[in-house]
């Protein structure tokens, strides 16, 4: 079984520029930086995941980072390796994009960069929203899904 860590409310591990860049690596070719359904609410939270078949290296990433958990994803076809998940979600996932946005280099820089501009200042840790926040925080959430890798405005010129 999988062993866990327990990290304090929003904490990760501080990365070097060489982890950090690692990181990013794996995500942009791997992962996935997203804005998960919490509940039935609607609620939506930030969400890194690193898919994988060496559960090695998702275990020495969740070291790595202090945070996170792993789960198995199941197979329907037997021809299909064993693969498994790393994810990080809320403010410590908030915390490990300030550290790796730079150094991501396809569009899910831009969803990282959207989630560090504005996340924090549209939610609210008591979930008391007014109308003009709750309208800001939907329109994040449809910029946020309108930069996908087969929209128009991702180039590789915006990247580099």
């Amino acid at each position: 079984m999988l062993k866990m860590i327990k990290t304090s409310y929003g904490k990760v591990k501080r990365l070097s520029t060489p982890e950090s860049a690692y990181i990013a690596a794996l995500i942009d070719g791997e992962g996935t930086i997203s804005l998960t359904r919490h509940n039935k609410s609607g609620y939506r939270r930030p969400e890194v995941g690193i898919s994988n078949t060496e559960l090695k290296l998702l275990k020495w990433i969740k070291n790595l980072i202090g945070a996170g958990q792993i789960s198995l994803k199941r197979s329907h076809n037997k021809k299909h390796a064993m693969c498994y998940t790393y994810k990080i979600c809320n403010r410590q996932a908030f915390n490990l994009l300030a550290q790796i946005s730079s150094y991501l280099r396809t569009y899910k820089r831009k969803r990282a960069k959207l989630i560090l501009k504005n996340y924090k200042k549209l939610t609210l840790r008591n979930g008391k929203y007014s109308q003009k926040l709750l309208k800001q925080k939907k329109r994040l959430v449809e910029k946020f899904f309108a930069i996908s890798p087969f929209g128009k405005r991702n180039r590789i010129e915006d990247y580099l």
